[in-house]
């Protein structure tokens, strides 16, 4: 459960200077500090935000874990199309606790047993997803997440609803993914489902758009899970 009050730590993310204005008005949406609290983020912790983006979760993962932790801000080639506004966040080593990694998920070369966390936001269905120039399949990429994370380290993954009973079939084209599903699939891997959050459910989201339809972008409801590496 998310207590009432929030710990000293996200708070310092909530109320971090210099957050630009983008990345406050998705808040509201997103509930990033919610989502930390979730977790349990704590300070010192050894996190990779994975397939990150523009890094708007690495921004409160770093003061969230305060300087003595450390946020692998991760993208592959095909991420990086996505990270048009990466340098402007980390300019003038703004986020000094925080790595620009750039590798694709066969050459992650972080030591076995290092990180506390992996953050996956919205990008677990695309290891079902098919496109050219695009080759992450979910094997090799919770093998990798499994090696880097300590033992009882802790996997999050937030993603976009699928219909009850659609399993991975509506990655393709609506990049949505069952949470029945992936509670499933991912516990096939080496990790235990440890609960899950309805802080950013949706029961206005009928399940049955792609989550680009203007009428949802930012709305869909998504499912939020903890797991541990066993």
């Amino acid at each position: 459960m998310i207590g009432l009050i929030m710990a000293a730590h996200t708070l310092a993310a909530a109320n971090a200077p210099l957050r630009s204005a983008a990345d406050i008005q998705r808040d509201a949406s997103s509930k990033p500090f919610a989502v930390l609290e979730f977790a349990g983020v704590k300070p010192g912790w050894q996190v990779m935000d994975m397939f990150a983006g523009n890094g708007y979760y690495s921004e409160v993962l770093s003061q969230a874990v305060g300087p003595q932790g450390k946020v692998y801000l991760h993208n592959n080639q095909a991420y990086m199309a996505f990270a048009s506004k990466l340098n402007e966040r980390v300019k003038s080593n703004r986020l000094p606790n925080v790595e620009v990694y750039v590798r694709e998920v066969e050459d992650i070369n972080l030591p076995s047993d290092s990180l506390d966390l992996v953050l996956l936001v919205k990008t677990y269905h695309d290891v079902y997803f098919t496109q050219s120039g695009w080759t992450v399949t979910a094997d090799p990429l919770f093998r990798t997440i499994h090696r880097i994370l300590k033992p009882g380290g802790q996997l999050l993954i937030i993603d976009h609803h699928g219909a009850p009973g659609s399993g991975n079939v509506r990655a393709q084209d609506l990049h949505r993914i069952e949470a029945q599903f992936a509670k499933n699939d991912i516990s096939s891997r080496g990790f235990t489902w440890v609960e899950e959050s309805t802080i950013l459910s949706n029961s206005a989201d009928p399940l049955n758009v792609s989550v680009f339809d203007p009428e949802i972008t930012g709305k869909t409801s998504r499912f939020v899970f903890r797991f541990l590496k066993q």
